[in-house]
């Protein structure tokens, strides 16, 4: 994610340090320190034992006082109000990414859409999100607000592609039992303006379910915090089977199951494919 973004800004015209645990810009981290804005792609991992953003930390710490720290990370909602705190000295902002890994570099030069979201409504911080704007490549849409509202925006997106793999897998389904082709239904679905339909082929890549590192991890985290802040238990039930059919469908077809292990414990995947076995 970050090269892509680095290869816009240099193709663009503008001076960047590269810095990652890559041999040949892991010397530049000392570099990082000469730079205005730092924007902060790296991994936020969810584990059996929660959501961790000490990658994010780790990186924002890099710059000099006075920066700007822009997290293209997924945070969970709250979290740059945390980074802030954190780190008064630098101004911490939140802004999203929607990059798929097979387009990643045509996304980020061609994006539908630049959000920047400020910690607390000031001058100062509308200038930096301003000055953010500026720098991004150009959006048909673009928008400054809450940087908890940045955040859910991301998992607005991603939450929603979730459960729409999901949708799609349960006609799928049905299909198979009651003797429907596939085809012609993806056919008319994909002509169906009301219908959002990126996710209208159940058979994806290397199986079936909502892979991908993004998907998997963020559906767990997202569940996870709204089940512990909101008093709605029929939406907790309702999360908690979309990931249990998801896991399902993800270890039958063998696909990205060392990200389910990663995000839900090998306990979780073994379990499942022992019943698998069983039936």
């Amino acid at each position: 994610m970050g090269g892509t973004y680095a290869n816009n800004f240099e193709k663009r015209g503008y001076k960047i340090v590269r810095y990652s645990l890559e041999e040949k810009y892991r010397g530049n981290k000392e570099k990082i320190k000469d730079c205005d804005l730092i924007f902060v792609c790296v991994p936020t991992p969810t584990t059996p034992k929660g959501f961790d953003f000490s990658i994010v930390e780790a990186g924002i710490s890099l710059g000099r006082k006075g920066a700007i720290a822009v997290v293209k990370s997924t945070l969970l909602p709250g979290t740059t109000n945390k980074l802030q705190k954190k780190f008064p000295g630098i101004r911490v902002l939140c802004s999203p990414e929607f990059l798929s890994v097979a387009t990643a570099q045509k996304d980020a030069d061609n994006p539908f859409s630049n959000i920047v979201g400020i910690p607390r409504d000031t001058k100062e911080n509308k200038k930096a999100a301003a000055l953010v704007h500026s720098v991004l490549p150009k959006a048909y849409f673009s928008l400054t607000c809450k940087s908890v509202e940045a955040e859910l925006i991301k998992y607005a997106h991603n939450i929603s592609g979730y459960m729409q793999v999901l949708t799609f897998n349960l006609i799928y389904d049905l299909a198979k039992k009651v003797g429907a082709d596939w085809a012609p239904i993806e056919k008319a679905v994909r002509a169906d303006p009301l219908i959002p339909n990126r996710y209208a082929s159940p058979l994806h890549k290397s199986g079936r379910g909502a892979g991908g590192a993004c998907f998997i991890k963020d559906m767990a985290a997202f569940a996870r915090l709204y089940r512990e802040r909101v008093d709605r238990p029929d939406g907790s039930s309702l999360l908690a089977a979309a990931q249990k059919n998801n896991i399902a469908l993800l270890t039958e077809t063998k696909k990205d199951v060392k990200l389910l292990s990663d995000v839900y414990g090998a306990a979780v995947v073994h379990k499942r494919s022992v019943k698998k076995r069983a039936r």
